[in-house]
């Protein structure tokens, strides 16, 4: 069922995409359903050029017949679509679960809108169940966690980065690593990713804030497309 749901948000996205665009291309499960779906678009004579958030994406969008460029080639685009981890009602974003995180922000910034696509299930009250990847450079581990932990408990939060592969590290397409930290419930996105930024060792964090326009959410009743609540 989660993948049909997936495919029917993907499927409702693709009606955002005309000829003559750029696109940003996500990464993810959900994605990949838009990237198949763009796929026989772009084979029935769609014109667009794509820019994926990582080598996977790529792969696949290869395979799939889409032209793809770079962003040192194509600085500004369009319109990126690509899946979540967790939204909530603002719109603001969990992802990274797929590791493309940082990409996947600076492609979604260099568009001028940006649309998520996801079943119901991704939707929250509050983000923080789903754990909020950091990518943080390998240099320094040890002294990035132990900032991290002492950024979140000035918050209130007590968490213990967990560096994502334990023993042998998943490493990023930018060569970097991930802690992935619980929280539970992160009632001040903002804070949360200031009080993060501010940390030397810190490459981005998962919080998307202020970047999505709009999201298309598949249910059982079927799929909605929503916009950021105000306030």
């Amino acid at each position: 069922m989660s993948e049909d749901l997936k495919r029917l948000a993907a499927e409702a996205a693709l009606g955002e995409v005309q000829s003559g665009m750029r696109l940003g291309i996500g990464t993810g499960s959900t994605a990949e359903h838009f990237v198949r779906g763009l796929g026989a678009r772009v084979r029935g004579g769609l014109d667009v050029v794509g820019v994926p958030t990582s080598e996977r994406t790529a792969a696949l969008a290869r395979e799939e017949g889409i032209r793809l460029e770079t962003l040192e080639n194509c600085p500004e685009l369009d319109l990126t679509v690509d899946g979540a981890d967790e939204l909530d009602a603002r719109l603001t974003l969990i992802k990274g679960g797929g590791g493309a995180l940082l990409r996947e922000k600076i492609v979604a910034t260099a568009s001028t809108r940006m649309v998520v696509i996801a079943d119901a299930g991704k939707r929250v009250s509050c983000l923080g169940a789903f754990a909020l990847p950091i990518e943080v450079v390998p240099f320094g581990l040890r002294a990035t966690r132990h900032s991290i932990e002492s950024a979140l408990a000035a918050l209130g939060y007590s968490a213990v980065p967990a560096l994502r592969g334990g023993t042998e590290p998943f490493v990023t397409d930018g060569q970097h690593h991930i802690f992935d930290v619980e929280l539970g419930q992160i009632h001040d996105p903002v804070a949360v990713s200031e009080a993060l930024l501010r940390i030397p060792g810190v490459v981005d964090h998962g919080l998307f804030i202020g970047i999505a326009d709009a999201a298309y959410v598949a249910g059982p009743d079927g799929v909605d497309r929503l916009t950021p609540a105000a306030g």
